[in-house]
């Protein structure tokens, strides 16, 4: 939606004055004729300018009231152009850069307090390509580098950060890493990528020696035609992509069955909110590792995300084993409470108070697991030497005696 009010004025004004004082045509002095005045959105606010414009004032001259603009005026912005050159520089570092989407870079513009619409972005993108196309372009500046090299090695990709929108085409020499151009094309096909080709060689201005991309069926058509005889070597990253693929395909499905196994942490979490003990912030701590292990990922080739997800779990699970060693809990009692990789949440041993058999359980009760000699001793006895032996009488022979009628009967 456009802007509904007006901006507010500026709060920061330069003076800009023309550096050529004397007409390039005739020689004569020019002459100020009137002051323009525009206001230029940057990254640090608004900003007016006072522009002085001068004229030359001989009819007689071929540049008879041309008008001479201050040329520190083109560093700042665009002509006619409502924002400056670093908001433009923003943009596309967002847009190429981090990937970011037109709402995304909007947000981005509003959070440094630049007052933009999603339209305008959109815009200041065009201009954004233009500008890089027209910098990469510049056949004298390429061709004095490509002098002393003698030869182009071509690669050629596509860039395209939201779906549905134009693809940034980039054309570079792997020697030098310099970029020979770059232009936004709405489609990929290959009457579109032969121009572009024969573009880029015309501006190397020495032999292509080769070229390199991916194995996209435009792309190697549109260099068997725009450069016939030329190499074409496929990109290392994509061939050994290609070559890795069965593997990564595995690795793949093994990670999905890792996942399938590792189910529940949502519950646990929920049961575990309402505890503020060091044992929930174990709880919580052991859930977040879990959740960071499940999100992992890899890129193909050389990153398998099946064997990290493997790694980091196994991690989770030797910590819970020394947790469960330093406990003193056993696997038999971690069984029987439904938690077979959680040893903070076990049953208690002989009457001890415990957090039962879900996380978040703070009530006590009585296992029956009371060692085979309490059973066995009756009341009154000397309950003393039990209490050295079971740790649940130590709470009192009421708890000892209370056991034995129970084993009694």
């Amino acid at each position: 939606m456009g802007r509904q009010s007006m901006r507010p004025p500026p709060t920061r004004w330069r003076i800009l004055e023309t550096v050529t004082r004397q007409c390039p045509e005739c020689g004569g002095r020019l002459h100020c004729q009137y002051i323009n005045r525009r206001a230029v959105v940057t990254l640090d606010g608004l900003l007016g300018l006072q522009l002085r414009v001068r004229r030359c004032v001989n009819s007689d001259c071929a540049r008879f009231h041309r008008a001479f603009r201050p040329e520190a005026e083109g560093a700042l912005a665009l002509p006619q152009q409502e924002f400056g050159l670093d908001v433009i520089a923003l943009v596309g570092r967002q847009r190429y850069g981090a990937r970011a989407s037109v709402p995304e870079i909007h947000a981005e513009l509003v959070r440094r307090g630049v007052a933009i619409s999603q339209r305008s972005v959109t815009n200041l993108l065009d201009r954004y390509d233009e500008l890089v196309a027209t910098a990469t372009g510049d056949p004298d500046r390429l061709r004095a580098r490509f002098k002393d090299q003698g030869r182009v090695i071509l690669a050629i990709d596509g860039l395209q950060p939201q779906m549905g929108h134009e693809v940034l085409w980039v054309i570079r020499d792997c020697l030098s890493g310099t970029v020979v151009l770059a232009r936004a094309l709405l489609s990929a096909t290959s009457a579109d990528l032969e121009p572009l080709l024969r573009r880029a060689a015309e501006l190397a201005g020495v032999p292509v020696a080769g070229v390199v991309s991916d194995g996209q069926l435009s792309i190697r058509t549109a260099v068997a035609r725009a450069l016939p005889g030329v190499p074409h070597q496929l990109c290392h990253f994509h061939y050994l992509r290609e070559a890795a693929r069965p593997i990564f395909e595995a690795d793949r499905h093994a990670k999905k069955e890792l996942k399938k196994r590792v189910r529940g942490i949502r519950p646990i979490e929920r049961a575990a909110e309402a505890r503020q003990d060091a044992g929930g912030d174990l709880i919580r701590g052991y859930c977040a590792a879990v959740r960071s292990a499940l999100g992992a990922d890899g890129r193909a080739p050389l990153e398998a995300a099946g064997l990290t997800l493997k790694a980091r779990l196994e991690a989770v699970s030797d910590s819970l084993q020394r947790v469960a060693a330093k406990g003193g809990t056993t696997g038999r009692s971690r069984h029987r409470a439904g938690w077979s990789a959680v040893p903070w949440a076990t049953p208690s041993i002989c009457g001890r108070t415990s957090p039962g058999r879900s996380a978040g359980y703070t009530g006590r009760r009585t296992s029956s697991r009371t060692p085979r000699r309490c059973r066995r001793r009756q009341w009154p006895g000397d309950w003393t030497a039990c209490a050295a032996r079971c740790p649940g009488t130590a709470r009192g022979p009421a708890v000892c005696a209370r056991r034995s009628v129970t084993s009694s009967r």
